[in-house]
């Protein structure tokens, strides 16, 4: 178990060193052992395993992360220069066919072989990703996210109410929790896919 984040200036002093946070900590953590349990809020810490499993989707998030920074950095450079931009320029059908001078191909040629190797990679990890995916998914729900809820989560069974549950998905922050963000991004994807793409649970 680990202490969840909290405020530490109770003061409100407004200032913040690591000297002050530490002194702070050690009084709810001394607090919390003399039998004051609400000094500090416990969370679980994931288990190895679970955390091999997550580091996983996250390196598939980080290197589409990544072709979207140069994919955006070569559209810049077509555009600042007055060309027209495609969608995916660097596919190599419509690289080929990419209307610009000699001297910006070759720049963009600098990042055409990194971007093609980029999605090659994130393609076998989504299906990695997707083949982990259990047999019977609700309607609405996509292999990749079933896949990410459930690592993130980890154990359903470590909540205890729905406010739990609520509170480290971040749906339902108080001014000073965040959540877990990558669970967060998933559901509000999987809401918005669900109302975008079947408009029938807009009547539900």
């Amino acid at each position: 178990m680990w202490p969840v984040p909290q405020k530490l200036d109770e003061h409100n002093k407004r200032v913040k060193t690591d000297g002050l946070d530490a002194k702070a900590l050690c009084l709810k953590l001394d607090r919390f052992v003399q039998g004051n349990r609400c000094a500090l809020v416990l969370v679980r810490v994931p288990a190895e395993e679970e955390e091999q499993k997550r580091a996983i989707h996250r390196q598939c998030e980080q290197l589409v992360k990544a072709r979207k920074q140069l994919e955006a950095q070569g559209r810049s450079l077509i555009v600042n220069h007055g060309c027209e931009p495609l969608k995916s320029w660097w596919k190599p059908r419509t690289f080929a066919a990419l209307d610009v001078p000699q001297w910006m191909r070759e720049l963009l040629c600098n990042w055409q072989p990194i971007l093609l190797a980029l999605q090659e990679k994130i393609a076998a990890l989504t299906v990695q990703l997707q083949s982990a995916a259990g047999p019977d998914q609700p309607r609405g729900l996509g292999l990749m996210t079933s896949v990410i809820i459930d690592r993130e989560i980890g154990d359903w069974r470590r909540f205890s109410n729905r406010r739990q549950i609520a509170s480290y998905t971040g749906l339902c922050p108080g001014e000073y929790s965040s959540g877990n963000p990558r669970l967060r991004a998933a559901l509000v994807e999987l809401a918005w896919r669900l109302v975008r793409f079947q408009p029938i649970t807009n009547r539900l």
